[in-house]
């Protein structure tokens, strides 16, 4: 799948984003190593500490499925900026891939490319160093 391919899937998630707080909308669509896409938007609750990323809702999404093997993920908001992933979201990532690729674009089509491990460089190792398959 195309970098091009995985951000229109991101933005189209964002589409079904709820957001009535912050009105800020995110979508975000995550590639396996297997070329399957998994897509999550983010949802608020008026208690705010409740809402779940766009991120994480994708990853939800692609463990749900059997799918532990994560590539790339895009995320696409409504911000002038490229948006990277909170540090919770990196994380998460992180216990599935940390060196994922992280596209970042704005609705305007502005992307910036990252690694995870650029992102998020020095992630919580303890459980990390004792799994085999990360």
């Amino acid at each position: 799948m195309k970098d091009r391919e995985l951000m229109a899937a991101a933005a189209k998630a964002r589409e079904n984003a709820y957001a009535p707080y912050s009105q800020f909308t995110v979508g975000a669509a995550l590639l396996s190593k297997d070329g399957k896409v998994f897509v999550g938007s983010n949802v608020e609750n008026v208690s705010f500490g409740l809402t779940i990323c766009a991120e994480r809702s994708a990853i939800a999404a692609a463990i749900t499925a059997g799918h532990r093997d994560l590539e790339a993920i895009a995320i696409a908001t409504n911000s002038e900026k490229p948006a990277v992933p909170c540090g919770a979201c990196r994380q998460v990532m992180a216990e599935f891939n940390p060196s994922m690729k992280v596209l970042a674009a704005t609705m305007d089509g502005e992307v910036e490319q990252f690694s995870l491990r650029d992102l998020l460089p020095l992630p919580t190792q303890g459980l990390l160093e004792k799994r085999q398959d990360v």
